[in-house]
């Protein structure tokens, strides 16, 4: 699902930004295993995914679930790109 600026699902991924979120699929290339990340935020799993590549993990087959049953996933792809567009704002209070 990439997103487009001004997307409704980009809307929501705003306003749920302080929801927890799980991150699966997230590969520790140090030791070759799967990274155990744990609950979190939205914002910052968006913001840990985004980044991820350059502290040694690979994300290729990242997903991020977050909120009620039946919300899509994100993908890598989407959220480098909310992160990209939205920054700091998914972090913020």
């Amino acid at each position: 699902m990439l997103l487009a600026p001004g997307n409704a699902t980009a809307a929501a991924v705003l306003a749920a930004r302080h929801a927890d979120a799980e991150i699966l699929g997230v590969r520790d290339l140090n030791n070759s295993t799967e990274a155990k990340i744990g609950v979190t935020r939205l914002g910052e799993a968006i913001q840990f995914v985004a980044n991820a590549s350059v502290l040694g993990y690979d994300v290729r087959a990242a997903m991020v679930f977050y909120g009620e049953p039946g919300t899509p996933s994100l993908r890598t792809k989407d959220c480098e790109k909310l992160w990209d567009q939205y920054g700091p704002a998914l972090l913020q209070p």
